[in-house]
């Protein structure tokens, strides 16, 4: 005999499963590193312009995730997981792949989803009440059978809805890549990657297997986009070997920085001398605590290019995570000064002056520290190394409204909340610092009241 509110509980349970299927995207880990930082801006910046927005308003965002991915969700930011440069050959081929992200952004992609989400949800919920109705009613089985199909035509729906999603990204994705004279080879050879991954994992290719997927099967898309980026003007376009250049070294650091040290080596073995490969050594070394191994490598680029603001960030990070802050500071000074006062650079330096415990370094990490968050606020390491700077000289206001800074970047609105109190309540009325910290606190308050609103 069957059960009626037993079988409405797993039914709602199983709405519940659903449901979350389509949350939005949840915050991830970014990584940040000045030098590929660079690198993705001088990579989009043609594809931004042929999208017609405005440079400034376009952030490419990195996140630590081993996982071949890229997603917009929300604004005019562009996340690529540091799985997709691994896994990529080229820059040409993330070039692809940004160009697509932009497709969705000059779309309205991430708004209209909402509709596509509503929809569904309209369906989803009147099959709910329905087959609610009839499990309470007695009607068990004909009740789950009603509230499965209208799951099932709700999630059908939302996928359908994605799909056209993508297949307008992708044609938008290939406009921009052709006012910017940038060969769409790329995007089709990385397609072709995914397709081999689709096969690799035993995704069905079948048209069938198509109702089931967010995305266009990967062979279609090859199809439909070989026709229009071979008869583009720019389809014969070379490449362009600086960036191709900049984008092995990036590949290669990223991959170093993440990999088990053993993975790295068997990447990039002692027998090879290029640059990536020292690159990707030397961060593997510095894993493995082999510090003169590190510094050997570091030296060895140096070699090649004293000037280079990266190589010395190297090994400024080298001897400062080993404990030597003294010696970080002239090649980390020197990068500093060789970047402009590069923001992520220029915090480390502030952080190794710091680190010596030397009081006469602190007016120097002080300018420094000031200079990196006024050209990079959203950057709460500095904002700590900052803070501490303020409480060694006493100046207990500003280190708490500096404390502020970083706690409502990380999301502790609580916390945000009473060191904006505490350093209003100490710096002179009507100051910068001083509406700073009234900033701080209505943007903590009104975070938290979003949250309450969604539980």
């Amino acid at each position: 005999m069957s059960n009626p509110p037993r079988l409405l509980a797993r039914l709602l349970a199983l709405i519940a499963a659903i449901s979350m299927a389509v949350q939005p995207v949840q915050a991830q880990s970014i990584l940040r590193d000045a030098e590929t930082e660079a690198l993705l801006r001088d990579m989009a910046a043609p594809l931004v312009e042929a999208a017609g927005l405005e440079p400034q308003n376009v952030d490419i965002v990195m996140i630590n995730n081993p996982s071949i991915n890229a997603f917009v969700a929300g604004g005019q930011v562009v996340y690529i997981h540091s799985g997709l440069i691994d896994a990529a050959d080229t820059a040409n081929e993330v070039q692809g792949v940004i160009a697509h992200e932009l497709g969705h952004i000059t779309g309205g992609h991430i708004i209209r989803s909402s509709e596509g989400i509503s929809k569904a949800g309209n369906i989803s919920i009147l099959s709910m009440i329905l087959g609610a109705a009839a499990v309470l009613a007695g009607a068990s089985e004909a009740g789950l059978g009603v509230i499965a199909a209208g799951q099932q035509a709700a999630i059908g729906r939302f996928l359908a809805f994605s799909r056209v999603q993508e297949s307008s990204a992708d044609a938008a994705g290939a406009t921009y890549l052709s006012r910017a004279g940038i060969s769409g080879r790329g995007s089709l050879e990385f397609f072709g990657k995914l397709q081999n991954l689709e096969f690799r994992y035993g995704r069905s290719q079948a048209d069938e297997a198509t109702f089931s997927r967010t995305h266009p099967l990967s062979g279609d898309r090859i199809a439909v986009l070989r026709d229009t980026y071979e008869a583009d003007p720019a389809w014969n376009a070379p490449d362009d070997p600086e960036l191709q250049r900049r984008f092995e070294r990036v590949k290669a650091k990223l991959f170093g920085y993440q990999s088990e040290p053993r993975r790295t080596l068997q990447r990039y073995p002692e027998t090879r001398t290029d640059t990536p490969a020292r690159y990707a050594r030397a961060y593997a070394y510095h894993k493995d605590a082999l510090v003169n191994k590190a510094l050997a490598e570091a030296e060895e680029l140096l070699a090649s290019d004293p000037d280079d603001p990266y190589f010395l960030e190297l090994k400024g990070q080298v001897l400062l995570e080993s404990g030597r802050p003294q010696d970080a500071l002239i090649p980390l000074r020197k990068a500093t000064k060789l970047s402009r006062s590069e923001p992520l650079i220029a915090s480390m330096f502030g952080h190794a002056l710091i680190a010596t415990e030397d009081k006469t370094h602190f007016e120097e990490a002080e300018h420094v520290l000031r200079t990196a968050v006024a050209r990079d606020r959203y950057n709460p390491f500095a904002w700590y190394q900052l803070g501490v700077v303020y409480a060694a000289s006493g100046d207990m206001p500003r280190a708490r409204l500096a404390s502020a800074e970083q706690q409502i970047m990380r999301r502790q609105y609580d916390l945000a909340i009473r060191s904006a109190q505490v350093a209003e309540a100490g710096l002179p009325e009507g100051s910068p610092d001083w509406i700073r910290a009234q900033d701080i606190g209505l943007q903590a308050r009104a975070e938290l009241e979003q949250l309450r609103d969604r539980r």
